[in-house]
């Protein structure tokens, strides 16, 4: 399925993501007010994870999907999780130095990797945090974050593309799942011209 914002004149970034992945329109979940049914379920089910995806928002997130997944190597319960993508500007430099620079940058990271992605070269950094108070979790709660850096082909931004879940047991999946993601990334138009003619299909 392509999400009709693949289609946008004004998109400078293209990415696929694998099922399992629900866009979480950010703007309307800050300014709407739901009922009363509906507060009690975000309050005993995703409040958490919205409230995360608030303060994501305010750090310049500009896309954000909520992950639901099944644990295939435990006991099947669903493992949550959510996937944004921003961007940060910075001097120009080559984009092998920029990802170099963004990887190192990161002082708490557990794990870093470089990635020659089909787009150019990249860096995953995989880091470990405690939840932000304004998350409402009570005890603290240890979430995983695994980031690509992804530079664009300017030199002059960084795409970043991010998995945060505290499901922190599973870091080599959610890893691998990311990379999987960097891959799909493309800054040219990956779609045919004759896309917007071509009619959905059952």
């Amino acid at each position: 399925m392509i999400d009709d914002s693949a289609r946008n004149v004004d998109a400078d970034i293209w990415f696929a993501l694998p099922p399992g992945f629900i866009p979480l329109p950010l703007q309307e979940l800050t300014t709407a007010e739901p009922e009363p049914a509906e507060t009690v379920a975000l309050l005993t089910g995703l409040g958490p994870v919205l409230r995360l995806a608030q303060l994501l928002l305010e750090a310049g997130a500009v896309h954000c999907c909520l992950g639901l997944h099944a644990d295939d190597e435990g006991d099947g319960s669903p493992l949550l999780s959510l996937y944004t993508l921003a961007w940060r500007d910075t001097e120009w430099a080559p984009r092998s130095v920029l990802a170099a620079r963004a990887a190192a940058g990161t002082d708490t990271a557990e794990c870093i990797e470089m990635l020659d992605l089909p787009c150019g070269p990249a860096a995953l950094v995989q880091t470990r945090m405690t939840a932000p108070p304004e998350l409402n979790l009570g005890a603290p709660c240890e979430l995983l974050q695994a980031a690509a850096y992804v530079p664009c082909v300017d030199g002059r931004r960084i795409a970043i593309l991010s998995l945060a879940t505290a499901s922190v047991t599973r870091a080599r999946q959610y890893r691998a799942l990311l990379k999987e993601i960097a891959n799909t990334v493309s800054f040219e138009n990956p779609l045919p011209d004759v896309a917007d003619d071509v009619s959905d299909k059952d």
